[in-house]
């Protein structure tokens, strides 16, 4: 009878065991933690297990565990959502408007395809799975209206796969369309699960502007909660929002039209349309063929207070550093820039557009900003000087082969010569010819070989695309080009016969 007591006693034991290490491993295995923010710390988990049993006689046994403690590295679970700021890396006073939303990509470029499908969640206290603040519901895209500090976060579903390695998202922050602030666009890749269960991502800016105003969120993390068994990836970025346009520049003149000789006077206009105070102007003007900067005629004012400027002058680019800074938007005061410029003749071959662009510092985050280019466009009129130019040349005996007239060597008379717009050119009892009033540009002119009897085109030793008809000429406005055609008698023995006599 003791005996079966006994086993008895050992078969609850060993019944208690088993349960005890159910429990364990149930209160282990139970929490499936995955990380995809915050920053390491040292946690410290706790795992204490509890039974209890009803002995053959109606009478119940319960029992506590010893309470384990185990340190780690992990990360330890913080706040992940992610947070819209100012260009001063600032909370804005209202976010009312503000939208934010997460997209499947379209190509390579960064389109935006379909809304992400996201596992709609509810509020703490209801129903699994429960959200998480601020979007409890797992909204996209969600809006921040009334929200006071600009945090915002979407939960991802890892049994969709919305957590694999490579899985590529378009985050779209989108202020109001009157705040006047700029669209943000931002790449999110995932990258791979570490064994401690981190999830790590890459983000890239897809606007050229930085994620944030350091510069430094190219790498982040977040959170995987578990609510009943559910376990959701909380994803949320950091991301500052500045003006759509920091800096405008604006260019002018004095005149619609100039021609050579005359000096025009340009104008540049800086306005600031941020909310900080803008310094380190450098303002760049590029100045087009023909146009020349007059020394020493540059001016600078802010707000009509004049203010000091150094100018550089390299070839035909201007640079303007100017002494001062522009206060914010909400202060009417604008820098103001008047220099002259002359036109010369070689203004005919150019566009006449000039080019300027402005740059600066801003005080509230330290970034440079610009604006430009602004295209100013002079048109030029040849006034005295014309735009057409003049076409001489000869038709010659070349003796030596040389391409070039010698002093014994003759014109040819009666030789007819064609240009490229038809025009019929006849030269003199020299073998000379001149065209005037021609309309510059590139020109072609071909000899006539009929209208030579008994000549024929003279081989040139020296110049090989001399071996030809025709003559491509490039006029200038008012230039004077020289188009010769070296020929040579088709019966040589007679030739010689005749200078002999």
């Amino acid at each position: 009878m003791k005996r079966h007591k006994r086993n008895h006693r050992k078969s609850l034991i060993s019944r208690f065991v088993i349960l005890l290490i159910a429990v364990v491993l149930l209160c282990v295995a139970g929490h499936n933690i995955f990380v995809f923010s915050g920053q390491a710390q040292q946690v410290t988990l706790i795992n204490k297990a509890t039974s209890s049993y009803q002995t053959p006689t109606g009478a119940a046994i319960g029992g506590i565990s010893n309470t384990l403690g185990l340190s780690t590295g992990a990360p330890a679970l913080i706040d992940p959502a992610g947070k819209i700021l100012n260009c001063a890396g600032q909370s804005f006073t209202d976010y009312t408007g503000f939208r934010v939303a997460l997209f499947e990509p379209l190509g390579s470029l960064g389109e935006i395809g379909s809304l992400v499908a996201l596992t709609p969640t509810f509020p703490s206290g209801s129903t699994p799975p429960t959200g998480q603040a601020p979007n409890t519901l797992n909204k996209n895209p969600f809006l921040l209206n009334g929200s006071t500090t600009g945090v915002y976060n979407f939960l991802l579903d890892p049994a969709k796969g919305q957590v694999a390695e490579g899985r590529t998202y378009i985050l779209a922050i989108s202020p109001p369309s009157e705040s006047g602030l700029l669209e943000r666009r931002i790449r999110i890749v995932v990258g791979k699960t570490q064994p401690d269960g981190r999830v790590a991502f890459t983000i890239t800016s897809l606007d050229g502007k930085p994620v944030t105003i350091d510069g430094a969120a190219v790498f982040e993390t977040g959170i995987i909660t578990t609510s009943f068994g559910s376990a959701l990836g909380s994803l949320g970025v950091a991301v500052s929002i500045c003006e759509a346009r920091e800096l405008q520049i604006i260019k002018t003149g004095d005149r619609a039209s100039a021609e050579p000789g005359d000096i025009p006077v340009y104008r540049l206009e800086v306005r600031n349309l941020t909310l900080t105070t803008i310094s380190e102007l450098v303002v760049t003007d590029n100045l087009p063929i023909g146009i020349q900067y007059v020394d020493g005629s540059a001016r600078a004012d802010i707000g009509g207070a004049p203010v000091p400027v150094n100018v550089v002058v390299d070839s035909r680019n201007i640079t303007f550093n100017v002494t001062g800074s522009l206060p914010p938007r909400n202060q009417d005061r604008r820098l103001r820039i008047a220099f002259a410029a002359r036109i010369t003749p070689d203004a005919l071959r150019g566009n006449g557009q000039n080019q300027a662009s402005v740059s600066g510092r801003r005080a509230d985050n330290g970034r440079v900003v610009r604006d430009g280019p602004s295209i100013y466009t002079l048109r030029i009129n040849p006034g005295i000087i014309s735009d057409c130019g003049t076409i001489i040349g000869r038709v010659f005996v070349d003796k030596n082969f040389d391409g070039e007239q010698q002093p014994n060597e003759p014109g040819v008379p009666n030789a007819v010569i064609f240009m490229d717009d038809g025009n019929r050119i006849i030269t003199d009892a020299n073998g000379l010819y001149s065209v005037m009033n021609v309309i510059s540009g590139s020109r072609t002119l071909v000899l006539d070989l009929t209208s030579l009897p008994g000549y024929t085109l003279a081989p040139n030793l020296y110049f090989i695309e001399r071996n030809s008809q025709s003559r491509l000429v490039r006029l200038e406005p008012s230039g004077l080009v020289k188009a010769n055609f070296a020929v040579t008698p088709i019966f040589q023995g007679e030739t010689q016969r005749g200078q002999q006599q």
